[in-house]
């Protein structure tokens, strides 16, 4: 067997993981479905990530295997996909295994006809399993092909139907008795001793946060406040935030945030810088800025690209072992703090708390700085100089090991996430750093990402820009692009947004429902999906939507801001059964109801420094319809009512604090 593939060739860090295998495995093309057809046989596809530690496992016990590579060499067509680089193929066969087993995940492995109709698919699989599932489909397919064939064709149906969306013959009454009812159900899941949900694995999700912290204020809901701090807090203590080098990981295995799985995702974070700036602002919390300044130096430090876009992923793995960077013991703790070493491991938990496995500690905290300082009795000055001190010596010890593998993609869809955030987190932080940090991405995407004809590159990889921009591209990107405007002033930011929406209205969007396909109307895959419900990131659909309400406000477009309606409508029915996962469509709908602030800033000179809400339009120029009608000023509008000039910027932020939310 040769001893590299066609992978070799890939730039995915993903696909180049396996070029080595004895496997002939092919990268996603037309070329291995025409030899899947040309030779009859079936095609085998196995989607991961690079940062997916069960992807790995199953690689070393399976895929490295020789026994393994001569039975999927001999009767298939295998296909790597990393589903980052791909996820428009991760959607269509995600979505077969969920409907043929009722779970997914990573790795995804799937069993096609060569026409790429599923059959069979599954996620981990140790080898003698894997082994008896590929011999039972190879004697299915050579002996009872009438069989196969006919359980695709089913399938083929089922994955069709799954995305025929449900057109409301009236629009729904957008009121807040929906909101109302959806987190009066999703309490009930709610975990009020360690936040999060009541149940484990424990993930972030950010989106969910975001939404439950802006319907408790506008609801003045104090209870719901309370859980969102809950959860923020035990988030911001537990072993899933990496207290010596910042960052957040994936999620935790348990259900006190304590034991991550050590991956560490771009678009996590990216959203959580936006959430904690976010909730900075709501409860003044120290520790919350400081998340956010520590986000922005991890970023800064291992994330970013020569370029200026920033990087996808860290693994989970270092040296083969999960959580190994990361993770200390006892007597090296010791070892490096001293005398120090008491005050520590109280403030780490390097105890019964922490202890993970073997001799290993994961450093997490069970008190906030102020009551510790009083149980030390310390000045909390004190503490956090000695705090700083303890992060900046064990960064620098820890920073000699051998690192985790470093995915160095650049996504368009997750940098535009991180612009996102580097926009909120300079809007309430008043720190012009974050703001210049996310033009820079700005202008990376418009340098780098944008075709000759306006469309969007999805990848990025040493430089070379690859595979055509797919919904969840445009939506971000639309979404990052109206930010920079309103924290910028540029205009230039908001034309390109304008640009974008009209680019998804003709290539993406479905003529009667106006939900918007994943991808675009020149499509080859067997089917094609849309994104529909709220996940770890928004779904495509809900951050298109919302975009649509705002740009529609911005331009008097009355298409776009209907467009909205019509999307929200599509969805209304039954939002409230799974609060978690139409968390932003809720969103579209709380800014429905509590209504856009138009703020007019014409032609003003100031050097206040102001932290905006979230449902206020900026605009700075009368060429924008919006603004059309104003002089120099300052002017706030709401509900139907104009309010008189305004002299200062806080009158304004005042004013639709106070008075209109």
């Amino acid at each position: 067997m040769p001893t590299t593939n066609s992978l070799k060739n890939e730039s995915s860090p993903y696909l180049i993981q396996h070029a080595h295998h004895p496997i002939g495995w092919m990268p996603w093309s037309d070329d291995a479905f025409e030899q899947a057809k040309r030779l009859d046989k079936m095609v085998l596809i196995s989607i991961g990530y690079s940062a997916c530690h069960w992807c790995h496992v199953m690689a070393h016990e399976c895929f490295e295997d020789q026994e393994v590579a001569d039975l999927m060499n001999a009767h298939f067509i295998n296909i790597k996909v990393d589903r980052e680089e791909r996820p428009d193929v991760d959607q269509i066969y995600m979505s077969a295994v969920q409907l043929m087993t009722q779970r997914g995940g990573w790795p995804l492995n799937c069993i096609t006809m060569p026409d790429g109709r599923p059959i069979y698919g599954g996620t981990y699989f140790p080898k003698e399993q894997w082994i008896h599932v590929l011999k039972s489909l190879v004697h299915t397919y050579q002996n009872d092909r009438e069989k196969a064939d006919e359980y695709a064709a089913k399938l083929h149906e089922g994955l069709r139907v799954n995305e025929l969306i449900s057109i409301p013959q009236n629009e729904p009454s957008i009121d807040n008795e929906k909101l109302l009812e959806l987190v009066a159900r999703w309490k009930k899941q709610f975990d009020l001793m360690e936040g999060g949900m009541s149940r484990a694995p424990k993930f972030p999700m950010p989106s969910n946060y975001a939404f439950l912290l802006e319907h408790a204020r506008y609801f003045k809901d104090e209870k719901l406040q309370e859980y969102v701090k809950l959860t923020l807090d035990k988030m911001a203590n537990g072993g899933i935030y990496d207290h010596i080098g910042g960052g957040f990981t994936r999620y935790s295995v348990d259900m006190i945030w304590k034991v991550p799985h050590f991956e560490k995702m771009l678009y996590d974070n990216a959203q959580l810088m936006e959430l904690y700036a976010t909730a900075y602002n709501e409860y003044q919390v120290p520790a919350y800025k400081e998340i956010v300044e520590e986000l922005f130096s991890w970023l800064s430090r291992e994330m970013k690209s020569e370029s200026g876009a920033y990087f996808s992923a860290l693994d989970a793995d270092s040296e083969g072992e999960e959580g190994k960077y990361y993770c200390w013991t006892a007597s090296e703790l010791k070892n490096i703090l001293g005398p120090d070493f008491p005050m520590f491991s109280a403030y780490y938990s390097v105890s019964s708390r922490g202890f993970w496995e073997e001799d290993k500690y994961i450093l997490l905290k069970t008190d906030n700085d102020s009551n510790f300082a009083t149980k030390w009795n310390m000045s909390l000055s004190s503490l956090q100089s000695k705090v700083s001190e303890w992060k900046a010596l064990l960064l620098s010890i820890r920073q000699s090991r051998i690192a985790p593998g470093l995915d160095y993609k650049c996504l368009t869809s997750w940098n535009a996430q991180l612009i996102k955030g580097l926009c909120q987190a300079g809007n309430v932080l008043q720190e012009e750093e974050y703001i210049l940090e996310a033009r820079k991405i700005g202008k990376w995407i418009m340098e780098h990402q944008l075709k000759v004809d306006g469309q969007l590159f999805h990848v990025n990889t040493h430089g070379i820009p690859s595979v055509d921009g797919f919904l969840e591209d445009y939506a971000h990107g639309t979404d990052a692009f109206i930010q920079l405007y309103q924290r910028t002033g540029e205009i230039s930011w908001l034309e390109q947004a304008k640009i974008w929406a009209q680019l998804v209205e003709r290539d993406f969007m479905h003529p009667e429902s106006k939900m918007c396909y994943f991808t675009s109307s020149d499509t080859k895959l067997v089917v094609r999906k849309m994104e529909l419900h709220d996940n770890v990131i928004p779904s495509s659909n809900s951050v298109m939507a919302r975009n649509y309400l705002r740009l529609g406000t911005y331009y008097r477009n009355e298409k776009w801001t209907g467009y909205a309606r019509q999307m929200l409508a599509n969805m209304y029915d039954g939002m409230e059964t799974y609060g978690s996962g139409y968390s932003n469509w809720a969103q579209l709908l709380l800014e429905m109801n509590q209504g856009m602030v138009e703020v007019h800033l014409m032609e003003v000179q100031s050097s206040e420094t102001v932290s905006w809400p979230g449902n206020a339009l900026l605009s700075y120029h009368q060429e924008i319809p919006m603004s059309a009608s104003y002089a120099t000023g300052i002017f706030v509008c709401a509900k139907g009512t104009c309010y008189p000039a305004l002299k200062t910027l806080k009158a304004a932020v005042d004013l639709i604090e106070e008075e209109i939310n």
